[in-house]
């Protein structure tokens, strides 16, 4: 089916979408594998020396990097694969001043370049460019460190993934938001990533799965605003309900933001509240698995409880319980494809816009 610009008459994508594994097999490549992915904070790279082995999306791409921090105070992404014969180079978090594999002895600067290689002495051309552990794109917004693990060419620059959060956003002090590892979640969802992107990206479901949340919001002024590769919804809070002190210098200003719920392709969801900000991001293990992890970044802990961005859990659960009997339906024989909600589903929409901009074969 082609694609519809007016929302109003507009179809979603197939069903087919969410149990064709040729789809997710094209979709893992061609999207995910050149899309930027959250990893953590400079916060956990903060001496020189100080190297982090990290696998992205693991279960799904699989990928194994390396952070560091070299003795000149930059910051590097590597692939952390030896150059000699595949073998995973760094196996846990360490200071160190250079790089060892342990299998046959080659060494790396923590910048990448190799410094020694035994065994080599007789070969010629040697070392190479190649011989040097590759380089992974990354890049940062403020203290947010992300990476691309795209052979070619990422899909777009991180700066235009970001550009409208921060132009919104770019007033809040996140040197000063602290990792809560203790608030950290991970939750398994059977069911379709693309399917809990999708419920996130409306807020008509809120009073009829979250009632506790519909009441800290006041949902008939809950809006949304697309841009390119990113969407925001704006949730207004209720009377009574705790609020953000907005500069003036904000186009909000004035106005009871209980919560800028920010999703950034393909997978990632930006929410900022009074008390600080929770990344979600949505992992596909599989056709009708993925996981979802929840990272909390706190400014004000006297605020967590209060407001829009208190019981993240049980919203959570409340949402879990809803996709996977969606998942359950789109399986169904009878069913092929939905309409969109006009007011309510714009940001369903452009997420099906992207997948299919990027994979034409989804119809």
């Amino acid at each position: 089916m082609p694609e519809q610009n007016d929302i109003r008459n507009a179809y979603t994508i197939s069903a087919d979408f969410y149990r064709n594994e040729k789809l997710l097999s094209l979709v893992k490549e061609n999207i995910f594998a050149r899309s930027w992915q959250f990893v953590t904070d400079t916060a956990r790279l903060k001496a020189p020396g100080h190297a982090v082995p990290l696998t992205m999306l693991e279960g799904f791409l699989n990928e194994p990097v390396l952070l560091t921090r070299d003795s000149g105070d930059q910051l590097h992404c590597l692939s952390n694969v030896c150059t000699h014969r595949g073998n995973m180079l760094t196996e846990g978090e360490c200071h160190t001043t250079s790089l060892r594999c342990r299998y046959h002895g080659r060494r790396f600067n923590l910048d990448g370049k190799i410094t020694s290689a035994p065994g080599f002495e007789d070969a010629i051309d040697f070392p190479a460019e190649s011989d040097n552990l590759t380089a992974v794109p990354f890049a940062l917004w403020k203290t947010m460190l992300f990476v691309n693990a795209s052979v070619t060419q990422p899909l777009f620059t991180l700066a235009e993934l970001v550009a409208d959060m921060d132009k919104r956003l770019g007033w809040l002090p996140l040197e000063k938001f602290l990792f809560d590892s203790t608030g950290a979640r991970e939750y398994l969802v059977k069911a379709n990533w693309a399917l809990y992107c999708e419920n996130y990206l409306e807020g008509m479901h809120i009073p009829y799965v979250h009632p506790d949340l519909a009441t800290a919001l006041d949902i008939k002024d809950y809006r949304s605003e697309i841009y390119e590769y990113s969407n925001l919804q704006i949730g207004i809070a209720s009377s009574a309900q705790e609020c953000f002190d907005l500069p003036r210098s904000s186009p909000d200003f004035g106005q009871r933001i209980g919560g800028y719920y920010y999703w950034l392709f393909p997978n990632m969801m930006f929410n900022f509240y009074p008390w600080g900000l929770s990344i979600n991001i949505v992992q596909p293990l599989g056709q009708e698995l993925t996981k979802v992890v929840f990272l909390p970044y706190v400014l004000d802990e006297s605020k967590r409880a209060l407001g829009a961005g208190a019981a993240l859990d049980r919203v959570e659960r409340e949402d879990e319980e809803i996709v996977e009997r969606v998942q359950q339906g789109v399986k169904s024989r009878f069913y092929k494809r939905g309409r969109y909600a006009p007011r309510w589903e714009k940001g369903v929409k452009h997420f099906h816009d992207l997948l299919k901009r990027f994979v034409p074969e989804i119809d």
